[in-house]
């Protein structure tokens, strides 16, 4: 990946220099161009182009964010609310992902979301302990981490 990234800024510096012109404007053309000639070109490196995972990165950071919204309005309800109809809960989530900075990652996403804390990880780094302030059901809340945080992840790290 930093070979892709390297390769790309050379080639927008080359272009830079054979338009004469070294203006931030024609080196973003040239990286674009350069760009384009490495997507022309992937099917010679070994590894995913790396805008691909700029993609998925950027696309991890809104599901961030809109999990962070949604999570706000939920405590938000439900410290307004003149009864306090909560059900909070403690589940174990069995995690697919297998580096450490993966599950950091992952519990660091998960405990930055109001309303849920990981509690623990088990020895293994197989299992996640997490709370949660309002679970109406804990299949739907592991099935929503699983297919939101912890696929976006395997997106951005997986070669």
């Amino acid at each position: 990946m930093a070979l892709q990234i390297l390769l790309n800024f050379i080639l927008a510096c080359i272009w830079m220099f054979l338009k004469v012109s070294y203006t931030p404007s024609t080196f973003i053309i040239g990286y674009l161009l350069g760009l384009g000639v490495l997507l022309i070109m992937r099917r010679f490196f070994t590894s995913r182009l790396y805008i691909e995972r700029v993609w998925a990165l950027i696309v991890l950071f809104f599901i961030f964010v809109r999990e962070l919204i949604m999570s706000n309005i939920q405590v938000l309800l439900a410290v307004i609310r003149p009864r306090m109809d909560i059900k909070p809960a403690i589940f174990a989530l069995k995690t697919e992902l297998k580096d450490d900075w993966e599950i950091t990652l992952l519990s660091s996403l998960i405990t930055l979301t109001p309303g849920t804390l990981v509690l623990n990880i088990s020895d293994d780094q197989k299992t996640l302990y997490i709370h949660a302030l309002h679970v109406d059901d804990v299949d739907e809340t592991i099935k929503s981490i699983k297919t939101s945080f912890e696929k976006a992840i395997i997106e951005v790290s997986r070669p």
